[in-house]
């Protein structure tokens, strides 16, 4: 139980990074972090293998963000694990800042990666992965990919790869919140079932609750003991998740903080979430 509860309170801090760090920002790509916040939470609470004083070590575990836009979220879990000082998370989107809108392997401690061209995250996490495989590693690499971004061809390639190869090292997470950019998946190019196509594909997947953070914990351990086959978690979540105002609103991308309502519902945010973090530490 008290594993459960550090997971929440870390979910917790890190989506109040996330709202304190755009809103300082001005505005930024709020929808699509906040819905993998809890991931990001169960991912370096206890399922990572990772060290934040030694980022490069060996046999590390890593984390490919495809969906690269949603870097608050990752930059936030960073911060707060200790590979680099809480106040950075301020400089988002500066000149000469270790955070940029995308994340970049050459800037932030504990970023593999370079991502943000969406689809290309797919493909970097299979040649890792078989890099991995190659070497005889015992490490897994994490890919989370976007729903809307499946619309990019490259995903299903590098999805019919890691089947072929039978990568189970490489554990796909999909966050499906239902939006891009500009509208509902459903209506831009509909997926339908996501779930189905991965397995389709070869893949032993699951689909979990992506504000449950016991579910994804539960999910990842799972897939981690299924042997010679691909694995796949479909994270069934809510764009701007964690925060009803912006749950609701339907263009919540990228939000801008310039007006009355949106930063009274932040400021509201901010408080509840403090009080509930001052709450869960006490």
């Amino acid at each position: 139980m008290n594993e459960i509860k550090n997971l929440k309170l870390l979910a917790a801090k890190i989506r109040l990074d996330v709202l304190e760090m755009l809103m300082h920002r001005g505005y930024g790509h709020l929808g699509g972090s906040m819905s993998i916040v809890e991931l990001f939470a169960v991912l370096y609470g206890k399922h990572l293998n990772v060290d934040p004083k030694n980022p490069n070590k060996e046999d590390r575990d890593m984390v490919v963000l495809s969906k690269g836009h949603a870097g608050p979220a990752w930059y936030s879990a960073l911060a707060e694990m200790g590979y680099f000082p809480k106040e950075v998370l301020l400089t988002l989107n500066d000149g000469g800042t270790i955070l940029p809108s995308h994340p970049d392997r050459n800037l932030t401690p504990g970023v593999d990666a370079t991502t943000g061209s969406l689809g290309q995250g797919t493909s970097i996490a299979a040649g890792i992965a078989t890099g991995q495989k190659f070497k005889g590693k015992n490490a897994y690499t994490y890919l989370i990919v976007g729903d809307g971004e499946l619309n990019e061809g490259q995903c299903w390639e590098a999805f019919m790869y890691i089947s072929q190869k039978k990568l189970n090292n490489c554990i796909v997470i999909i966050d499906d919140n239902k939006r891009q950019l500009d509208g509902y998946t459903k209506d831009i190019i509909n997926h339908y079932d996501l779930k189905t196509k991965m397995e389709s594909f070869g893949f032993k997947t699951v689909r979990v609750d992506g504000s449950d953070v016991k579910a994804i914990d539960s999910a990842i351990t799972e897939l981690k003991a299924v042997k010679d086959q691909a694995v796949c978690i479909v994270l069934d979540t809510i764009k701007g998740q964690g925060i009803k105002y912006f749950e609701d609103m339907f263009s919540n991308h990228s939000v801008k903080f310039n007006n009355e309502s949106i930063n009274q519902a932040a400021d509201e945010a901010v408080e509840k979430l403090k009080a509930y973090i001052a709450k869960e530490e006490a």
